[in-house]
């Protein structure tokens, strides 16, 4: 059987946390244990080596300048598993981390911003997370990515985020991008205070940045190592349009996302019919080419306004969550959801 015939049944765990970092990192790592993912991490070193190094004292600097409280949930992440704070920042610390290629595409209007994430299973925490810190930062509810770190998602404020990545050439010391979406998230209450952030902190390597907050103003951050630009656009694949410098030499597969994407989706279209465009296998901008980092794992779409949010694994049932029932205390019927991908390929955690 060929990998394009095989259908995985899939599933992330929704989890909830109100409380301190520190504690929420203890939280964690007792969720890691009932897991896979550390022995599939230590795997996936032995198979392919860092090509960083870690400093302990960089990092922890960086963390002190932009999110000390993160740092303190790193701390309770390695009390929790009993790991030596080198392991710690190599497995969740996301500071200068090596960044393997990717899809993704995304579309906004004033109302949703819908995305698809493409990457590798392997790669994927399989968990959804409402995290309401009570010493500092925003409650926010997103996928979450290597345990600290969001690929996209929402938080009270109203700001959502996704990123797309754009290349690997030439990466700078700096934090890579499920790491500044968590800040993002974390921290900004508004697109203006986003871009800002982005503007400050320093990128380990090449993305873009999707932004949409509840007044309806969208922006795309080109962001690399060494430099930074904002547009005003409302679709985004993996080439840069304004650092074109910066681009990878293959931009084909990209461009043709881009193609269908501008050609199928628009602001005249719903929120239901923009997500069923995304994934939809047949549109042109669904992959699953899992294998080669560029299938699409989840579709999302989030709504600052109504503070909801909405993903699909793979080929599945579309979920709603709402932010403001998690900020209330009350909690969806269901505790993971389910999907489908075509490979034979799982993810982190199982």
């Amino acid at each position: 059987m060929s990998e394009s015939e095989i259908i995985q049944h899939v599933k992330s765990d929704i989890t909830y946390f109100s409380g301190n970092h520190y504690d929420f990192g203890l939280y964690q790592s007792e969720w890691i244990k009932q897991t896979l993912m550390m022995k599939n991490r230590e795997r996936d070193w032995r198979i392919r080596r860092p090509r960083f190094d870690i400093d302990v004292e960089a990092t922890k600097a960086a963390y002190n300048q932009f999110a000390p409280y993160i740092w303190d949930e790193l701390m309770g992440l390695q009390d929790g598993l009993k790991m030596d704070l080198h392991n710690v920042l190599l497995n969740f610390g996301h500071y200068r981390v090596y960044q393997k290629p990717s899809g993704c595409s995304v579309f906004t209007t004033e109302d949703y911003l819908v995305r698809n994430y493409d990457y590798h299973p392997s790669t994927y925490d399989g968990r959804i997370t409402y995290f309401e810190p009570t010493d500092g930062g925003i409650p926010t509810l997103a996928p979450v990515s290597r345990i600290t770190g969001r690929m996209d998602g929402i938080n009270l404020q109203g700001l959502a985020m996704g990123y797309n990545f754009m290349h690997r050439k030439v990466p700078g010391d700096g934090f890579v991008c499920f790491m500044i979406g968590r800040l993002i998230l974390e921290t900004c209450d508004s697109v203006e205070m986003a871009v800002d952030l982005l503007k400050e902190i320093p990128h380990r390597a090449s993305f873009s940045y999707i932004l949409l907050d509840k007044s309806g103003v969208t922006k795309i951050v080109e962001a690399t190592p060494r430099d930074v630009i904002v547009r005003d656009h409302h679709y985004c694949t993996n080439h840069f349009e304004v650092l074109t410098h910066e681009n990878r030499r293959y931009l084909e597969e990209s461009q043709s996302r881009m193609h269908h994407l501008t050609n199928q989706v628009n602001d005249t279209l719903t929120l239901d019919e923009a997500f069923h465009i995304m994934n939809h296998p047949d549109k042109g901008i669904f992959c699953d080419n899992y294998a080669s980092w560029s299938g699409t794992i989840h579709t999302t779409a989030y709504e600052p306004k109504k503070l909801a949010m909405h993903i699909t694994l793979g080929q599945g049932k579309r979920y709603t969550l709402s932010l403001k029932d998690f900020h209330q205390g009350k909690l969806p019927e269901f505790t993971a959801i389910e999907g489908t991908l075509r490979t034979q390929l799982t993810f982190a955690s199982e």
